[in-house]
């Protein structure tokens, strides 16, 4: 070796190495952090700024959407077209009762074209009653204003709890006209429903905005709507302390602040300018281009964000959010020092960990090499030193080449041994391999049943023989007690046995011996054993002792300490292919009874799972089998061959999580139940009603024979119109226009409700009704309900984002279930709403996800695609993934064919017939001409008579009619 070559010792490498990796890694994982953590406050920062956009733009729509709603309401009673107070005072319980279900309306009120004026407002606190000079128990004022000609009649009412006059203040002077107001005006002119912008109420000291919309084209009614909430919805999201949140309308007016007592300029009772508020405000609207970045004012980096939200007036309203940055990158500071003082503190104590370990790791590793150097030649009593940059890898060096060839041997007879993968050529392998690595003349070898152990002979087999093993002339023993001297020990997990045998002790063996031409064997048996120390049988090596120098060979221990060593992989690959065997019967197994519990779960797809993959592979082995150019590259290995017999049987499997409820269902209001009981329920009460008003009005004196008339006429239309629901129920035919307009006009009549809604419900269906404040009992409901709680919400887990990794490209309804009597029954085809038609249409997702969490190994990979695509179209229409017939393999193509083939002609259906193989045949025949399945594959189906094979099998014999393929072919466009 040069002088210059230096050798270190080990410890020290291993230190220095150590130190150097433990410093570079603590100075890169500190940078990380602190760029990771100062992008991950960025991030959601930005991602609360659009939290609190979302959360303002809700609380608007939520504030807005109902008072829209209930103006469109109320514009329908007649009494806003009063011609004074005692013709509008009806709209009292109207405008009373909104009030009370929408705290967040101020007053509602009506406008008039002649000056006239009608108000209600709540009043909701003491404040208000004492501006007002309202009585104590006062809880509602009527503000009306009547003109006629020069004369002002005008007065306050106070109404009690139950609308009972309190007090009246008639109003001397009344200089307030409607129609010199914004809201008139504007309504007026407009041909719908207008918002103001946000203002100052005068009478509450509110901020909030007008509603208004013109009634018949001059009678405006209006809403004054409080916008209070949102200051508390921007106080709920500051960010950091110093952060600044402020909604304003189109001409900067702050509308809504965390602090709201700030947005009113009490002086002059009108909202501030925003940029009053804070300097940074200020500066923020000095720049009217920056929409979102950073902002520099007063030595201080503020992140802004500003945006527009269409809610809140004629031009919507602005959200403007400032989080000063060192605030927001507080804790990304003391990250990156907290991370340097531990990157230098763990540094220290590393190196002297290393240190002291390296030294302990020095002695192991020179016993590792004398160990190394025994096992390369089965002896454990030796060393040998090499050269080495590091003494003791120097060492091991050594051993290793000392270890090569011997461990060559053995490696490559073991990956022979994995690498067959037929059991009958294994056990041959087995025998071959271990003959010629110990030299002996002949081999037999025993295993053991794994069901009722017993040792059962695979052969024998000759030295330099090309032939399989030979099974004759040799015993099954029921057990290793009833086994041979010879055979029992290792057969009962003993030690490996060398003993030489003559002819009267040889039993069984001595047409073996005979075959050798000896009288006496030396026999070497060892047992072959699992990982779990069980025997799986005896492998028996045989040499013929002939008394000539250096016999027998097998007596050298270091080539008996080898073949016991490949005897232990021999035994591993036979257990592995056992047990490889094993888990495909398993698989195969569970698989079927996987498919026959879907086919139990519904009486409407019995047997599907098991048929569709009997035709799947009728037309593959006939596709693998012809010469066609469509088919001629289709030639399936065995490995294909399994994939696609798995496929087929689970193409369905999704089907466990569709409820059998929906694909049962027989009548549109069906559930768990048929809900036309409830409404039957309810036309017997209006039935009762018509009874109960004839004999209230016969006791009042009415004329009996008009009574009984009008009673009888209004028993047979409920009679009738019951009988048009239940007829629309069953879903049998289409829905004509007029018979939806018939169903909204039933769906309108009103039936009294008593009793409580709310009691005796689940936890989830009294969480769906706590959306909407329980109405006041008794109440008049309609005679077909589509309510909030029959609005079931989809979990937000069952949607499917544009970006899934699936690929799928379906339409999600809005909701998981819509349960509403009036939208169910309008179901114009079918039963089945769009909800439960999804339902049922995402079995196929469930089996894709199903199936893609399966760890399948690369040969079946292509499973889950091809048993998730039956449903694709050639056109790229279908569902889930609407995929091309580009992107379809050939095998989904043709199960798709056997799916539909199938359902045509089943006859297990309860809710149809089997079709015919002509009618199927033609039916499919329109499908191949629509894109719809591949024509290639519908050709070869009918020229090679595979629906007849197929019905002689499965279909009833009254289905196995007479097929024109021409004509079929024809239709579908590829004759």
């Amino acid at each position: 070796m040069p002088k210059a070559f230096r050798r270190l010792p080990l410890h020290v490498l291993i230190t220095l190495l150590f130190g150097s990796l433990l410093l570079l890694s603590g100075f890169v994982l500190g940078v990380f952090h602190y760029r990771q953590a100062s992008q991950i406050i960025y991030d959601s920062s930005a991602q609360l700024s659009v939290q609190i956009q979302e959360a303002v733009e809700q609380d608007l729509q939520n504030t807005f959407t109902p008072i829209r709603r209930l103006l469109h309401l109320l514009a329908q009673a007649p009494a806003t077209q009063g011609r004074d107070l005692d013709q509008r005072l009806p709209l009292l319980r109207p405008f009373s009762q909104a009030l009370r279900d929408n705290p967040q309306l101020d007053s509602l009120y009506v406008g008039y074209p002649d000056g006239d004026f009608f108000m209600v407002r709540p009043l909701r606190d003491e404040r208000l009653r004492s501006l007002f000079d309202a009585p104590p128990n006062a809880r509602f004022q009527v503000w009306s204003i009547e003109r006629n000609g020069r004369r002002i009649v005008s007065q306050h009412r106070f109404y009690d709890d139950t609308l009972s006059v309190v007090s009246r203040a008639p109003q001397t002077e009344e200089a307030y006209d409607p129609r010199t107001r914004n809201w008139f005006v504007e309504a007026r002119d407009s041909a719908r429903l207008i918002t103001t912008e946000p203002y100052v109420f005068y009478s509450s000291r509110q901020v909030g905005t007008t509603l208004a919309l013109a009634v018949h084209g001059e009678v405006v009614l209006a809403a004054d709507l409080t916008l209070a909430d949102l200051s508390a919805t921007l106080a709920r999201h500051n960010v950091t302390p110093d952060t600044q949140l402020v909604l304003y309308d189109s001409q900067g007016r702050a509308v809504a602040y965390p602090s709201s007592a700030l947005v009113i300029d009490e002086s002059a009772q009108e909202l501030i300018p925003a940029r009053r508020l804070s300097p940074g405000l200020a500066a923020l609207f000095d720049m009217p281009t920056l929409l979102q970045g950073r902002l520099r004012l007063a030595g201080r980096d503020w992140l802004v964000t500003r945006s527009r939200i269409a809610e809140g007036g004629p031009q919507g309203l602005n959200l403007a959010i400032l989080v000063p940055e060192d605030q927001l990158l507080g804790d990304a500071y003391r990250i990156r020092w907290q991370s340097a003082l531990i990157t230098i503190g763990v540094t220290a104590l590393g190196m002297l960990l290393a240190w002291l370990a390296s030294r302990l790791v020095v002695l192991p590793l020179r016993s590792l090499a004398r160990n190394a150097e025994a096992i390369g030649r089965f002896d454990f009593s030796q060393t040998v030193d090499n050269r080495s940059p590091v003494l003791e890898i120097d060492q091991l060096a050594g051993v290793m080449r000392h270890m090569r060839n011997n461990l060559a041997s053995f490696l490559e007879i073991n990956a022979s041994l994995a690498a067959e993968t037929r059991y009958e050529a294994l056990l041959e392998r087995v025998l071959r391999e271990t003959l010629g690595i110990g030299g002996a003349d002949a081999g037999l070898l025993y295993l053991r049943d794994a069901d009722s152990g017993r040792l059962e002979p695979h052969g024998w087999l000759l030295r330099n023989s090309h032939d399989a093993p030979v099974r004759g002339g040799l015993l099954a023993y029921r057990n290793s007690a009833s086994a041979p001297v010879w055979l029992r020990q290792p057969a009962e997990g003993g030690e490996s046995l060398l003993i030489a045998l003559g002819y009267e002790q040889a039993g069984d063996l001595r047409e073996l011996m005979e075959r050798l031409d000896c009288r006496q064997l030396q026999l070497l048996c060892i047992g072959l054993h699992n990982r779990q120390g069980d025997t799986l049988g005896v492998l028996l090596l045989l040499n013929r002792i002939t008394g000539a120098q250096g016999d027998p060979s097998l007596l050298q221990p270091a080539r008996i300490a080898f073949v016991e060593a490949i005897s232990g992989a021999a035994a591993l690959s036979i257990e592995s292919q056992r047990l490889l065997d094993r888990q495909k019967r398993l698989l195969e197994a569970f698989i079927q009874v996987i498919a026959g519990a879907i086919d139990a779960k519904s009486p409407y797809t019995g047997g599907h799972c098991q048929r569709v993959p009997e035709l799947t592979l009728m037309l593959a082995r006939t596709a693998a089998a012809s010469s066609e150019p469509p088919f001629s590259d289709y030639r399936p290995s065995a490995e294909d061959w399994e994939a696609l017999h798995i496929a087929a049987w689970l193409h369905d499997c999704g089907k466990v999580t569709t409820p059998e409820y929906v694909v049962d269902k027989s009548t549109k209001l069906e559930t768990l139940y048929n809900r036309i009981h409830e409404i039957r329920t309810r036309f017997e009460v209006l039935k009762r009603d018509a009874w109960v008003d004839y004999w209230r009005a016969l006791a009042e004196g009415g004329d009996a024979a008009q009574l009984a008339e009008r009673r009888d006429r209004q028993l047979a239309e409920l009679d009738d119109d019951f009988a048009f629901v239940a007829r629309c129920n069953l879903g049998s035919e289409n829905m004509a226009e007029a018979d939806l307009q018939r169903l909204q006009r039933i769906a309108r009549r009103r039936w009294l409700r008593t009793l409580d809604d709310r009691l005796g419900l689940s936890w989830e269906e009294a969480q769906r009704k706590a959306g909407q404040p329980p109405a006041a009992l008794p109440v008049e409901e309609p005679l077909l309900a589509d309510r909030p709680d029959h609005l079931i919400e989809r979990p937000e887990q069952e949607r499917i984002a544009p970006d899934n990794p699936w690929g799928f490209r379906m339409r999600v309804p809005e909701y998981k279930f819509n349960l509403g009597e009036l939208y169910s029954l309008s179901v114009r085809h079918g039963t089945l709403t769009e909800e439960e038609r999804y339902l049922i249409k995402h079995h196929i997702v469930q089996t894709l996800i199903m199936l893609g969490h399966l760890p399948f190994p690369p040969h079946l990979k292509e499973v889950p695609d091809m048993a998730g695509s039956h449903h694709e179209r050639m056109d790229g229409n279908g569902y889930p993934r609407r995929l091309s017939a580009e992107q379809l393999s050939l095998p989904a193509r043709m199960m798709a064919i056997a799916d539909i083939f199938e359902a045509l002609t089943a006859v297990d259906r309860p809710y149809k017939r089997g079709k015919t193989l002509s009618e199927s045949l033609m039916l499919m025949a329109n499908m191949c001409r629509n894109g719809h399945i591949d024509p290639d594959l519908f050709r070869l189906f009918i020229r090679h008579d595979l629906p007849r094979q197929y019905g002689e099998r499965f279909l009833a014999p009254e289905q196995i009619d007479a097929v024109d393929e021409g004509a079929i072919l024809a239709h579908a466009g590829i004759a």
